[in-house]
């Protein structure tokens, strides 16, 4: 198994909110995208590379339908995408525009692309739905990305619902939205995540029998040695 199968096997068992969690132990607040909601709830959890696309304010000579066919634009961009990443748009959190349609959205799932994650809108929802691409986004909005944002870039640093997302980092979503790993913290995360998700069961059945949380969540001494005791049974 590749290094980043292994690597998404085993945060595709760690919520996002334990994520978080961690994260915040190690000091990092800010990596919960902002307005990042499952346009299907109930997908399953996924995990990938970030690869970033940009976008700007709309421009008149800029933010035209004949952008469309220049090397740099959201199709050009779309081609470069590796299988198995996470697309994640910078939308400046614009809700006036879909940055992509059912047929964008067809060819990033023809790609083998895990998700997008925007916080901006998709248009032609039903459609989108239809292509099987798994997205996170703000919801939907009829005219075309031209009609409030300029394409700009792909593979460079950007900022998705408040959080700085840089292309060697990784995203994890689910229910409760998209979070951003750094790839500075990557290894940590997921060496600790599993043992977190492990405790975090405990306690969860430590409640359902009744405990009262006082000492129990977070753990004191006495049920940390609770807890090691079961592991080892």
């Amino acid at each position: 198994m590749g290094r980043e199968r292994e690597i998404a096997e085993i945060l595709g068992k760690v919520t996002t909110a334990t994520l978080t969690t961690l994260l915040l132990k190690k000091g990092l607040r800010n990596v919960w995208m902002r307005g990042t909601r499952a346009l299907n709830p109930g997908q399953p959890r996924l995990v990938g590379k970030a690869f970033t696309l940009r976008f700007v304010p709309a421009r008149e000579d800029l933010a035209t339908p004949e952008s469309w066919s220049k090397p740099i634009s959201t199709r050009a961009a779309i081609e470069a995408m590796p299988a198995g990443c996470i697309a994640v748009a910078d939308a400046m959190g614009c809700t006036d525009a879909g940055i992509f349609g059912d047929i964008l959205c067809a060819r990033i799932h023809k790609r083998g692309v895990a998700a997008l994650v925007t916080d901006g809108v998709m248009r032609d929802v039903a459609g989108v739905r239809a292509t099987g691409l798994p997205v996170w986004c703000q919801g939907a909005a009829a005219p075309p990305s031209v009609a409030a944002l300029t394409f700009v870039n792909w593979g460079e640093p950007i900022g998705c619902g408040g959080v700085a997302v840089f292309p060697d980092d990784w995203v994890v979503v689910d229910d409760d939205g998209a979070v951003l790993i750094p790839a500075a913290k990557l290894d940590e995360i997921v060496a600790e995540a599993p043992e977190q998700e492990r405790l975090e069961a405990w306690i969860m059945s430590e409640v359902e029998q009744g405990a009262s949380l006082p000492g129990l969540y977070p753990p004191n001494a006495e049920n940390k040695a609770r807890y090691e005791k079961s592991k080892a049974r």
